[in-house]
């Protein structure tokens, strides 16, 4: 196969030569020589379709050919001898960077068009752009020290700037908000301390967390799950790992029970909260009212002050663990308004007691008592609006008759007890 020149890259170099050329095509394979026009080069075969060459001295544009013993390509590729100005380097930004390389810099200065190469010391970076007045790439790896970054063009090599390659400081932590969490993860933890760019990973024990954000002070993560107990926080960069943190993961909150269901829709009143995992809890809501007076007991029995509200609603205990349901036990409290009398049924009797008297109102489903100047009388609530009490006895004149729910006294009606 006779061989075929696709290509030559850069197609264009200085009068003098040796510009570094890649020869696209195919049919390379013993090759025997590379011209350009009538003047052979140097080159090294690379594959059946690759050589690279060093130019020769020339002037104007000449044909590129490559021969081999099935004989010589007639393909139309061009080279350009031209006098190209060498690059010059002005700045480098960052002048510095880690030993792991991968940072983004970049150079600027003038006759940068057309780069063919930019070294670090003896390693070379990736390019990502480049126009006349800047190149920015990715920094290669290097050791702890500093080298020089030069930029190669058609034009030549440019003059030199100094990069220092410096070792990441070994990242230190020394705080975390909040320090506790749920078992399911998922909430928000910010990691706080230095040396901290570039996080490889932040790991809650052995489980990898979700880096959100990242500075030189600051992490904020996604805290992934883990089982009921305390773990560590570490965070690792090219550093190394830093120093460990504690971190709580908090079982849920439940609610198995209240000490009253009924209460004044005033609020004010004390309530013990039964269940499970209460020690941390920061919040009692009765139906996204907060409780105020907030005490715990122990981990199963919290007292709150009750706010004020109405209907049923659900108490529910917010801890680090997270917020409890009412899946499970009776979490369900009541408001109640205060009772109210309208009429007492008849207003008088014996003073020996023993009559049945109707207390008229509203409010009165809950009643749990009923006093006839201050004695308590056996009662039945007939509906919210009707009370039947038993009067006790007492001394003949006149006495207040109260009704009580678990929303308080109502007013008092007088009740008179004639002398037998």
């Amino acid at each position: 196969m006779v061989p075929v020149v696709t290509g030559v890259s850069p197609n264009q170099g200085a009068p003098e030569g040796n510009t570094a050329v890649t020869i696209t095509g195919s049919g390379f394979t013993g090759a025997t020589l590379v011209r350009f026009g009538p003047t052979p080069t140097n080159f090294v075969l690379v594959s059946d379709t690759q050589i690279t060459a060093r130019t020769p001295a020339g002037t104007g544009t000449v044909t590129v050919t490559v021969t081999a013993p099935t004989g010589t390509s007639t393909q139309n590729v061009l080279f350009t001898y031209t006098t190209v100005a060498a690059p010059v380097l002005t700045t480098l930004s960052p002048p510095s960077g880690p030993t792991s390389g991968g940072n983004v810099v970049t150079l600027n200065g003038i006759n940068l068009a057309g780069v063919t190469s930019v070294n670090f010391g003896a390693n070379s970076a990736t390019v990502l752009s480049n126009t006349a007045s800047q190149v920015v790439v990715i920094a290669p790896a290097g050791l702890p020290s500093s080298v020089t970054v030069t930029v190669t063009t058609v034009g030549g090599t440019s003059n030199s700037l100094v990069y220092t390659y410096v070792a990441a400081a070994v990242p230190v932590i020394s705080g975390l908000s909040p320090g506790s969490g749920p078992v399911s993860g998922g909430n928000l933890v910010t990691v706080s301390g230095s040396n901290l760019s570039g996080a490889i990973s932040v790991k809650f024990g052995n489980n990898p967390a979700t880096v959100l954000s990242n500075t030189a002070t600051q992490i904020v993560v996604s805290a992934p799950a883990g089982p009921p107990s305390a773990t560590t926080v570490t965070v690792s960069t090219a550093g190394g790992t830093s120093n460990p943190l504690p971190y709580v993961y908090v079982a849920a909150p439940t609610i198995n029970e209240l000490s009253a269901h009924l209460g004044p829709d005033t609020g004010g009143n004390t309530v013990a909260v039964f269940g499970s995992n209460l020690t941390l809890a920061g919040a009692v809501s009765f139906g996204g009212n907060p409780a105020t007076v907030l005490h715990v007991v122990s981990d199963s029995q919290l007292t709150v002050t009750a706010p004020a509200g109405a209907g049923t609603v659900v108490v529910t205990v917010t801890t680090p663990g997270g917020t409890s349901t009412a899946a499970t036990g009776n979490p369900y409290y009541t408001y109640l308004a205060a009772p109210v009398l309208t009429g007492l049924i008849p207003s008088h009797g014996p003073d020996f007691g023993g009559d049945a008297i109707v207390l008229g109102g509203s409010n009165l489903t809950y009643t749990d008592a009923v006093t006839f100047g201050g004695v308590p009388a056996s009662f039945s609530a007939i509906s919210d609006a009707q009370v039947v009490a038993t009067s006790p006895g007492g001394a003949a004149g006149t006495v207040n008759v109260v009704a009580h729910t678990p929303a308080g006294n109502s007013n008092a009606l007088p009740y008179v007890y004639d002398p037998s």
